[in-house]
């Protein structure tokens, strides 16, 4: 059995990770050993990065891999050493991965690998098709930051009526136009006036997100959550819900095999050229500065959208 020596980033402490050398064993039958190249830095994982591993075991993470095959186990078809691929492969902090043949997604040609971060694409996709947007709808999207720009976009290209960006962040607003937002607001802007969406967007992740997406959505319209909403307990006006007769979506997505198919999807779209991932990946750091993407991803200085890590 050969073994390979690589190096993993753990969470060891409060907002700091430990980079060490680490031997990955080689995949056992029905397992893809893949290498990872880069990794996306995800927000979901902000709190974790914040508060550090419970019981003092060091935390793994990393879900938003680029990489290529590099060894395949007894049995797998469909994946052969060197394809690009990505998909939502845990923990990706980690020269190399082993991942479940189901849950990669091989980079078409035609998409540049260093902007083919698939997971989050897929959940975003998988987002909208939840979502329906329908023909000639006024929609807004609360919270521009990755996710958010990318569902504006999606928006920006289907035949609804408006995309309205909301942030209070300034440079968040001006990226939205840049993917085709036809009006932008801050959230405390008089102009946004209350029930006058048919989808709303909460991709913020926040109380001030959820509480402003049921002002704003209209009765018999649909309120959609993309965002990821961890630490207290959000509070929800069910009353208002009730009474508007909302559709609302909890648009996040457990299933690999769902979450695959959006990937493939998404990746189509870039491969096309109807999505362009290039001005939304503003941050690059090396492993070593992992800690240093977290940083930025927390305190989002002026343009900051998405961070990512090389290997």
């Amino acid at each position: 059995m050969t073994f390979i020596t690589g190096r993993i980033a753990e969470i060891t402490g409060p907002r700091t990770f430990t980079v060490r050398e680490h031997r990955f064993d080689p995949p056992r039958p029905g397992e893809v050993l893949v290498q990872v190249d880069r990794v996306g830095i995800c927000a979901s994982d902000l709190h974790d990065w914040r508060t550090g591993p419970a019981g003092g075991k060091p935390l793994r993470l990393g879900h938003e891999p680029v990489g290529t095959v590099h060894t395949v186990g007894a049995g797998v078809t469909g994946l052969r050493p060197g394809q690009v691929v990505t998909g939502r492969l845990v923990p990706s902090f980690a020269s190399h991965v082993t991942a479940d043949p189901a849950d990669i997604v091989v980079v078409p040609e035609g998409v540049d690998p260093a902007l083919a971060f698939g997971e989050p694409l897929g959940c975003v996709v998988e987002g909208y098709r939840r979502a329906r947007p329908a023909v000639g709808a006024r929609t807004a999207v609360i919270g521009l930051g990755f996710m958010g720009l990318v569902m504006a976009r999606l928006l920006a290209q289907s035949p609804v009526c408006e995309v309205w960006g909301i942030d209070p962040r300034d440079d968040a607003r001006d990226a939205a136009a840049a993917v085709g937002a036809t009006r932008l607001f801050h959230p405390d802007d008089p102009g946004l006036e209350p029930s006058s969406a048919d989808l709303v967007v909460e991709a913020s992740g926040t109380q001030a997100g959820l509480d402003l997406a049921t002002v704003l959505a209209a009765e018999h319209g649909a309120l959609s959550i993309l965002g990821y909403h961890r630490g207290p307990a959000r509070a929800i006006d069910l009353t208002t819900w009730n009474w508007k007769a909302l559709d609302v979506v909890n648009a996040h997505v457990r299933d690999g095999r769902v979450l695959a198919d959006a990937t493939r999807a998404a990746l189509r779209l870039m491969a096309c050229g109807r999505l362009d991932l290039a001005p939304l990946l503003t941050h690059e750091y090396p492993l070593d500065r992992i800690d240093e993407a977290y940083q930025a991803l927390d305190a989002k200085p002026h343009g900051f959208v998405k961070a990512t890590v090389t290997l």
